[in-house]
C-alpha cells in the first residue's frame, strides 16, 4: 500500500513536470481527406517519447482483467505495441498503479454515466523535439476496427515551432463506440507539406 501511495505521488510529479516542460497545443482538427505526402525525413525533427492509453468501460479489477486496459510508453523512432518476458510482482505492481491512475486521470470531473461515455476510448501522447525554428504540423493518422483499411486523421497545426513539445489526440466517445478501437496509426511532424518526423505502430503498413 505504502509502495503503491509512493507511486501515484511519483506519477503525479511526472505529469506535472512534462506538462510544464512541453508547450500547449490547441484542439487537433479532422481531416476530411486524407492526402499522401512525401517522406523527407529530417535530424531537425524528432520524435522523443510516446505514450498510449485505452481507457474502456470497464473498471481494472472488476469483472475484466487489465488486458484491454494498459499504459504503453516507447521513446525514439519506434512505436506502439511493447514486448518483453513475463513481468515480475514488482513490474506489475507498478502497472497496476499506473493504469489506475491513468483513469483517474482521464474521467477527472466526469460525474455522469454520459460524461464518461464521452471520455471512453484510445487516447495518444506524443513527445517530440523541433532543433530550428519551423512551421510545423503535427499529424495522426490511424485506421479504426470496424472501419478495416479506412485512414482518418487529426491534425493540430504549430506556428514558430522550436523546442520541446507534447501533443495529444483522443479517438474517444461514439467515434470510438461507433468505428471502434484503433488497430493501427502513425503519427508524423510536417514541414512544406512534406513528412520530416514519423513514428509508427507494428501494424501500420
Amino acid at each position: 500500500m505504502r509502495y503503491a501511495m509512493k507511486l501515484a505521488v511519483g506519477l503525479m510529479a511526472l505529469i506535472i513536470a512534462m506538462s510544464a516542460f512541453s508547450r500547449t497545443q490547441d484542439q487537433p482538427r479532422v481531416l476530411e481527406r486524407v492526402a499522401p505526402l512525401p517522406l523527407a525525413l529530417n535530424r531537425d525533427f524528432q520524435f522523443r517519447k510516446t505514450k498510449l492509453y485505452l481507457l474502456t468501460e470497464a473498471v481494472p479489477g472488476q469483472d475484466q482483467t487489465n488486458a484491454n486496459q494498459s499504459v504503453q510508453t516507447t521513446t525514439g523512432k519506434g512505436g506502439g505495441k511493447l514486448g518483453g518476458t513475463q513481468p515480475s510482482s514488482k513490474t506489475t505492481t507498478v502497472q497496476d498503479a499506473s493504469i489506475r491512475f491513468e483513469r483517474q486521470y482521464r474521467l477527472f470531473g466526469a460525474v455522469t454515466k454520459l460524461d464518461q461515455r464521452e471520455r471512453i476510448g484510445n487516447y495518444f501522447d506524443f513527445f517530440w523535439k523541433a532543433r530550428r525554428l519551423a512551421d510545423l504540423t503535427v499529424r495522426l493518422e490511424y485506421k479504426q476496427e470496424k472501419l478495416h483499411a479506412h485512414i482518418q486523421a487529426q491534425e493540430a497545426f504549430y506556428p514558430q515551432a522550436r523546442g520541446n513539445y507534447k501533443t495529444e489526440f483522443k479517438v474517444v466517445g461514439d467515434d470510438y463506440f461507433d468505428d471502434g478501437r484503433v488497430i493501427a496509426w502513425r503519427c508524423v511532424v510536417i514541414e512544406n507539406e512534406r513528412i520530416v518526423a514519423e513514428t509508427h505502430s507494428y501494424l501500420w503498413e
